[in-house]
């Protein structure tokens, strides 16, 4: 992995490709929530009503809530069993387990040197990619050892979105979609037409702009529109090439026709 950035492209044009991603509807559902997060393989759903952060599966639905904290800025569930809860106003993230319950919360008012955080993301282990809006970079934390493990260079355009798994991380910004391996060095970089905010699955990024819905496979240059039909996207997600939009309280599944 560390010697991924010296064979990898760091400067790439992307190239829409001609090809439209065409999707087959499978089912929808009522869903009242002010942010739809995320749903997993077994039908468990994640979404924020309120502030309050909820996880809704057959038999039940839970929820954590830190109304002290105030607005509840965004939450993350690569990891079920470490969700990232992210209160922007307090410079505070909390984390917790797979029933809601806390079992770590991260102050970034109380660090020396203090962090003033604008993004928040999964990182391996016990770590958080964190974007510092201050020193205009990312950095892999270590919640448990308050230190560093890897940081970026700055950037130099205002952050959009940020998303990661185990082995990258992909920031979004009004010029650039970065891409870095977990040592933080950068592996290549992208210009950004007009994106605006993405989700990741299996390393592939699904792109949002205006409206719709593009498609840029792992390992790719090429990027192709998704086939969304009229819906309005409020929020969407995708995992194992199915498709989740939400729009007008309403869930939509899709089974993405990926060649």
């Amino acid at each position: 992995m560390k010697y991924t950035c010296l064979i990898l492209f760091l400067f790439s044009d992307l190239l829409f490709g001609q090809t439209t991603i065409e999707t087959e509807f499978v089912k929808k559902f009522e869903l009242k929530a002010d942010a739809f997060i995320s749903i997993d393989n077994f039908g468990t759903t994640y979404y924020i009503t309120n502030n309050v952060f909820y996880k809704k599966d057959k038999d039940q639905t839970t929820n954590f809530s830190a109304l002290q904290l105030g607005s509840l800025y965004e939450a993350n569930v690569f990891n079920p069993l470490k969700i990232n809860l992210f209160y922007k106003n307090f410079n505070t993230v909390i984390i917790l387990d797979n029933r809601l319950a806390e079992i770590f919360k991260i102050d970034f008012n109380q660090m020396a040197p203090y962090k003033n955080i604008s993004r928040i993301s999964t990182g391996y282990d016990n770590t958080i990619w964190i974007f510092n809006q201050d020193q205009q970079k990312l950095e892999l934390f270590d919640y448990k050892a308050k230190t560093t493990r890897a940081q970026t260079v700055p950037v130099q355009s205002s952050v959009l979105d940020l998303e990661s798994n185990y082995n990258y991380c992909w920031l979004l910004t009004e010029k650039f979609l970065y891409v870095y391996n977990y040592f933080g060095s950068l592996i290549k970089k992208i210009e950004n037409p007009g994106f605006t905010a993405m989700v990741e699955s299996n390393e592939n990024i699904i792109l949002k702009k205006d409206n719709n819905l593009f498609y840029l496979k792992k390992n790719s240059e090429t990027i192709n529109t998704i086939e969304t039909g009229n819906l309005l996207i409020n929020d969407f997600f995708v995992t194992n090439e199915t498709l989740y939009l939400y729009s007008l309280e309403t869930v939509h599944q899709f089974k993405l026709k990926i060649n």
